[in-house]
């Protein structure tokens, strides 16, 4: 009988922390739909049929004490875990780490939810004293769903979704591959890798390298503040790059027109047809850009402190000075022009 009482006070023990593992789903009717959470890993999927379903997975110490609150808010149908501290502890981090945000009252952050205000500071640390949780999502999403998801911490993946979807974290990096429709990713730190493409792409990212590739679609704009762009096999009407500090590089690329800034950093193109319009400006670095044998285009080249080397491209020049070149190739149609502060300035025949 005592042995009976021993064994019942051990499963009492165990049985919340077997709990918090178990993953609990939650399906979420409607088309556009928006799903919060403030720490852990999320996995964004494609799926069949016609209701959007979430997995969650509680961990952490303190996993019992997240709760779950679904509902419209606004125009979206939502899933929120709501924490119950200021101090959240995510282990995975690191003992030094650490990241605020404004929560509402609701659960939402970031976003077009507005109406509660800024709510209050939520700080995420990787040790230390605080409610030590975190929750693990799984989001099956059916085709043609509108979807857009929040994490503050942790790590965002996305695979094999048909449908417009939106990926905003805080510091987390993200992964999203085999889109079908429009992606918006915007990360406040973090790397971001995107791969396969076919719809619009939106990445913005406040410090993170960027990696992007095998896209087919309408407009591509990339910007980071801090970090290195990289684009490879891309065919679309608009390419827009933009980084504050940091490299761009744009391979076997099929665009109309292609803006391409950077503070500081080199720029490298490599065009397989199109360039109607081509503005490539830095402010420290060398550009190397590799046109079609038959792109035409109006020419402005102009470098504060640098080379001007026009390769084998047969240019009809009407004005040339020490860093400046002004000028025709081929039929004249499109327009190039690349300036950099301090750089040279080479060009290309593919």
């Amino acid at each position: 009988m005592r042995t009976m009482v021993v064994l019942g006070a051990v499963l009492c023990g165990v049985a919340p922390a077997t709990l918090a593992q178990t993953a609990q789903r939650y399906p979420i009717a409607g088309d556009n739909i928006a799903i919060f959470n403030l720490a852990g890993t999320v996995r964004v999927e494609g799926g069949t049929g016609s209701t959007v379903v979430v997995e969650v997975t509680r961990g952490g110490a303190d996993a019992g004490t997240l709760e779950v609150a679904t509902g419209p808010i606004g125009a979206r149908q939502t899933l929120r875990v709501i924490y119950p501290d200021n101090d959240i502890i995510y282990r995975v981090l690191g003992g030094h780490s650490s990241s605020s945000l404004d929560v509402r009252d609701d659960g939402t952050f970031n976003g077009n939810h507005r109406e509660s205000g800024r709510g209050h500071r939520v700080r995420i640390r990787g040790g230390g004293s605080g409610t030590e949780a975190h929750a693990d999502l799984r989001i099956v999403v059916p085709p043609g769903k509108q979807v857009a998801v929040y994490l503050a911490v942790g790590k965002m993946t996305a695979t094999n979704v048909t449908g417009d979807l939106t990926l905003d974290v805080s510091a987390a990096d993200v992964t999203a591959s085999g889109i079908r429709g429009a992606l918006v990713v915007d990360a406040g730190s973090g790397d971001v890798r995107v791969s396969d493409v076919t719809g619009s792409l939106n990445l913005d990212t406040g410090s993170g390298n960027v990696a992007v590739s095998g896209i087919q679609g309408d407009e591509i704009l990339l910007d980071t503040g801090s970090g290195d762009v990289t684009l490879d096999r891309a065919e679309v009407r608009s390419l827009n790059i933009e980084t504050g500090s940091g490299n761009a590089d744009a391979t076997a690329v099929k665009a109309e027109n292609l803006t391409i800034s950077t503070g500081s950093g080199n720029v490298t193109l490599v065009l397989l047809a199109g360039g109607g319009t081509i503005n490539i400006d830095t402010g420290s670095g060398e550009v190397i850009a590799t046109l079609p044998a038959d792109y035409g285009a109006d020419v402005l080249l102009d470098t504060g402190s640098g080379d001007i080397d026009l390769g084998s491209i047969p240019v009809t020049v009407r004005r040339i000075e020490e860093n400046h070149v002004e000028g025709r190739i081929g039929d004249g149609r499109g327009r190039l022009q690349i300036e950099t502060g301090s750089g040279g300035v080479r060009l290309r025949k593919a």
